[in-house]
């Protein structure tokens, strides 16, 4: 199964602010959603063509609220992750699986207290209001469901099942020689997630 992880904006509750809205829960409903990092959701999908399918039908979100999409194709590697460029490539046939190694970034992985991450999730649930993106809902057809609290109530629930214990930090650009990725060592981390890039998103 192709995972799909989108890590929120840094102010931004992820969580909420796509499971409040109608097109964005409903085109993700199908999905067991997973939280593998703090202010992020991952779903499991089908294949490449159908993350960046889901990716695309996201695409008014992402563009608003999310920092990094994700894609991981276990075909490629059950450890590093593809950006959402080098997947839409890949998906297009613009690119082989084994050219996709050489241009990459290694995000720190900090581990972070579950109960701070669960209050400070609180603290920007209540803090987040309808207005509070300075974005209008209309203008992608969607809407929020303030009637529905129930319904948003159970789909967070779903969410928060597993707290997320470790968050991304500060991504160090490198490219593979020889096979070889270079040490991340930019801050002392407990371990590191490699995103696999193009090269016009590494280049500087």
């Amino acid at each position: 199964m192709t995972r799909v992880c989108l890590v929120g904006e840094a102010g931004s509750n992820l969580q909420y602010e796509l499971l409040s809205r109608e097109t964005s829960r409903e085109a993700l409903a199908t999905y067991d959603l997973e939280r593998p990092f703090e202010n992020s959701l991952a779903v499991r999908t089908v294949s490449v063509g159908a993350a960046v399918s889901l990716l695309n039908d996201l695409n008014w979100y992402l563009t608003r609220f999310v920092d990094e999409a994700l894609v991981q194709e276990p075909s490629i590697s059950d450890a590093e992750w593809l950006s959402r460029p080098l997947a839409e490539r890949l998906r297009n046939g613009e690119i082989e699986s084994a050219e996709t190694a050489e241009f990459c970034k290694i995000y720190g992985l900090e581990r972070i207290d579950a109960g701070a991450d669960a209050t400070a999730d609180d603290a920007t649930d209540a803090s987040s209001g309808p207005d509070s993106t300075g974005t209008s809902d209309a203008a992608n057809g969607d809407k929020r469901q303030g009637d529905d609290d129930a319904d948003d109530s159970s789909e967070a629930d779903r969410a928060r099942a597993a707290e997320p214990t470790h968050r991304l930090v500060e991504p160090l650009y490198v490219r593979r020689t020889g096979g070889e990725l270079p040490e991340y060592d930019l801050r002392d981390v407990e371990d590191t997630l490699v995103v696999r890039l193009t090269e016009a998103e590494y280049s500087p």
